[in-house]
This record gives C-alpha cells, sequence and structure tokens, in this order.
C-alpha cells in the first residue's frame, strides 16, 4: 500500500502487526485521522529536510548525542562491564522528548494546531507540553489522579510551560484511565487535533512511529560503544519496559543483531502473584486495549485488571505489540522487578555513581541482582529518566530499602 511505511529494522508489516499483536482497533470517526496519519509518517519518515530539521532539535534543543557512561563503580559491584545510556540527561529529564519533537514536528506539517498527550509518570507530558512551547502550539495533558498527586513537580512544569492538566478521577486514576480520556478527546474534536502518544501503544501506525523516533538511543550506543570498546555491539542491552518506548529506542538498532541478547524489565509491584503488579507480559493474555492487539492483564471475561506499580510509567496493563512480539517469539527475555528491587538498585546507583534515576530506570537496573553476568560481557542499561520527580517517592519508602 503507498500510505504506508515499511521499516527497515522493526518485524512489523504494512498493516502493522508485529506477528498476531498490533493492528488498528478504532471507532469508525477515528478512521480517517489514522489513515491521514499513517499517509504523512510515510511521506516525511526519511524526508530529508524532515530528518534534518529533527536531527538539528536533537542536537541543539535536546542535548544529543547522550553519553553513554561506563559506570566503573557499579562495574566493579557486579563484576562485569556496564555502560550507562544517558537519557536522563535530555532536555526536560528523560528520553520522552525524542518522540515528542518528532511527533509535534509531524502534526505541524498536518496543519495540526490542537495537541492532546496522556502521561503517566509526566515525563511525556512535560516533554509534549515543551515542545508545543517551543512551537507555539495549544497543549492539553490527560493525567491521572492518583499520578497527579505523586508526581506533583511534573504537573507543576506542565503547567510552567502552558499546558492544561486535566486530572483523570476514573478507574484506578493512573495511566490507563489517562489515555482512555485522551482517546475521547480526539474522538470528539478529529479535525484540527493531533494526538501525542508517548509509548509504542495504541493503533498502527503509533507502535512504528514511536519507535522510529526513539531509535536515536540505539543508534548513538552501537557509534559510542564503538568509541569506546571498538566494538558496536555489546552482549547486553537493558531496559525497563511499560507501554515500551523506551525500551524499543533502546533495542531498535540491535533487533536483527542475534548476538545482542535483549532484556524488558516490567513491575512487577509487591509481587507478579500478589494481586498488586503491572507484569503485563507475565500475567498477560492477547487482547485488545487502546486500539491494538497485545497482551493485556485480564479477566477470565476479557476485564481489564487494574494494574499497580511504585512507579506511575511502568502502572500500565499492557504492552506495546512490538514487545509482546519480541517476548512470545523469544527474541526478549522479560524480568519482573518488584517496588522494593526498584528501590534497592536506585539507591545503589545512586550510592556508587552519583545519578539519581527514574524509578521507571531503576527496574531496569535491578536487572544486575537478579541475572548473572560473565566478567567478559558488556552490559548497556537504558537510564530512560532521572530521578527528580521521584524524590517524595523515594524518600517515603526508603524503609523498604535493606542496608
Amino acid at each position: 500500500m503507498e500510505n504506508r511505511f515499511i521499516d527497515p529494522f522493526l518485524p512489523v508489516d504494512e498493516n502493522g502487526y508485529y506477528g498476531t499483536f498490533g493492528g488498528a482497533y478504532i471507532p469508525e470517526i477515528l478512521h480517517s485521522n489514522v489513515e491521514k496519519l499513517n499517509e504523512a509518517f510515510a511521506k516525511y519518515a526519511d524526508d530529508p529536510d524532515f530528518i534534518a530539521e529533527y536531527d538539528q532539535l536533537l542536537s541543539d534543543y535536546v542535548g544529543r548525542p547522550t553519553p553513554l557512561y561506563y559506570a566503573k563503580r557499579l562495574s566493579k559491584h557486579y563484576g562485569t562491564s556496564i555502560y550507562l545510556k544517558r537519557e536522563d540527561l535530555c532536555h526536560t529529564g528523560a528520553h520522552k522528548i525524542n518522540n515528542a519533537i518528532g511527533s509535534v514536528l509531524l502534526a505541524k506539517r498536518m496543519g495540526k494546531n490542537r495537541i492532546i498527550a496522556e502521561t503517566g509518570a509526566g515525563q511525556h507530558g512535560v516533554a509534549v507540553a515543551t515542545v508545543c512551547a517551543l512551537m507555539g502550539l495549544e497543549c492539553i495533558v490527560y493525567m491521572g489522579a492518583t499520578d497527579v498527586a505523586r508526581q506533583q513537580p511534573n504537573v507543576e512544569r506542565m503547567k510552567m510551560l502552558g499546558a492544561k492538566v486535566v486530572p483523570v478521577e476514573s478507574g484506578n486514576k493512573t495511566l490507563k484511565d489517562a489515555t482512555n480520556e485522551a482517546i475521547r478527546d480526539w474522538c470528539c474534536n478529529p479535525a484540527d487535533t493531533f494526538y501525542v502518544i508517548g509509548s509504542t501503544v495504541g493503533p498502527h501506525p503509533y507502535p512504528q512511529m514511536v519507535a522510529r523516533f526513539q531509535s536515536v538511543i540505539s543508534r548513538e550506543i552501537r557509534k559510542q560503544l564503538k568509541s569506546l570498546t571498538g566494538r558496536e555491539l555489546p552482549d547486553y542491552v537493558v531496559a525497563c519496559i511499560g507501554g515500551g518506548s523506551n525500551a524499543a529506542g533502546a533495542f531498535y538498532h540491535f533487533l536483527k543483531e542475534p548476538s545482542v541478547k535483549l532484556i524488558a524489565a516490567e513491575a512487577a509491584g509487591l509481587g507478579v502473584d500478589s494481586g498488586e503488579t503491572a507484569a503485563t507480559i507475565h500475567l498477560g493474555k492477547e487482547g485488545i486495549i487502546h486500539g491494538s492487539r497485545t497482551l493485556v492483564m485480564q479477566t477470565e471475561d476479557g476485564q481489564i485488571v487494574e494494574p499497580y506499580s511504585i512507579s506511575a510509567g511502568l502502572d500500565y496493563p499492557g504492552v506495546g505489540p512490538l514487545h509482546a512480539y519480541l517476548a512470545t517469539s523469544g527474541r526478549a527475555d522479560v524480568a519482573a522487578v518488584s517496588d522494593r528491587e526498584a528501590l534497592s538498585a536506585a539507591y545503589l546507583l545512586t550510592r556508587l555513581e552519583g545519578i539519581i534515576p527514574a524509578l521507571e530506570s531503576s527496574h531496569a537496573l535491578a536487572v544486575l541482582d537478579q541475572k548473572k553476568f560473565n566478567p567478559e560481557d558488556i552490559v548497556v542499561i537504558n537510564v530512560s529518566g532521572r530521578g527528580d520527580k521521584d524524590m517524595h517517592t523515594y524518600l517515603a519508602n526508603g524503609n523498604l530499602i535493606d542496608d
């Protein structure tokens, strides 16, 4: 089909399916919008002028490339070579800005002047609000009331940037519910509104598009690792996963390199079998959520199970279709990391390397305690965001850390 972008790295077909996962399950009112988005993405994904503007903003505004840092003391502690991809050093404090810039540039080329977004941890909302301020566009961010309370610094940042933050009181008042409200808004305002989805979820082409905009992460890793070690390919790439945007970006340029093992760390909450968890890949069954077929935590009769994680950004009952495919095909391993394990990993990194990670990123760091790596291994961990937004949670839960 002429209006489809065929990605050379992702295992996706022209209809947005990764194996049996993906697709576009949308209400009729949004069909035209999604088709036009497909056409625009196909037109601009490889357009030299679009890419030049995107890359220029990543360099001069975001501060890319972000460092690939050899964590000497952390490496000594675990007896292996650990490199940290420092997405926490991006402008706004997380990887989310990569996709926000690409998506809003696309929106402008489509003539859309009203931008909506959903957010959990708030980093995606901040990133979208930032880019809308930069480009002079209206911005509305939907955020679950639970997340508004636990991510207050990011709420204030969005407001200062000129965005309207809408607390969502339905359901569990977290990311799923914020996404529901954003989709409702889009259905009511299809003509002038562009929905910037923050993760590799939603109807096609969103999972593919977000992965593409985040792929700068793995592109830089390959180049930087070659410069630092003489080899482009690490033995492992580790990233946390909720919907899956930072993991998609970190994995992207390694997907067709079988020697590189991929590990996704999802949030086990109080434990995979505790009933208070967001371990979607471990517990999920095939179903449809927010416009795509993927793995979803659900009851026997198909009702969505409310997720729980100490981390607002991983508190989601589904996962992007790319990651559902990578897990079920065996291309990626999936670790389930509890709140306690994530907190412990965060404090260890802070005290050994002077880097306070986001709670989301802490789940990836906790893989170091779950898996034994060899001394000769090179392990790249994507530190997807910084921990400023989580200070209240860290301090309130410090008692859970074993000294």
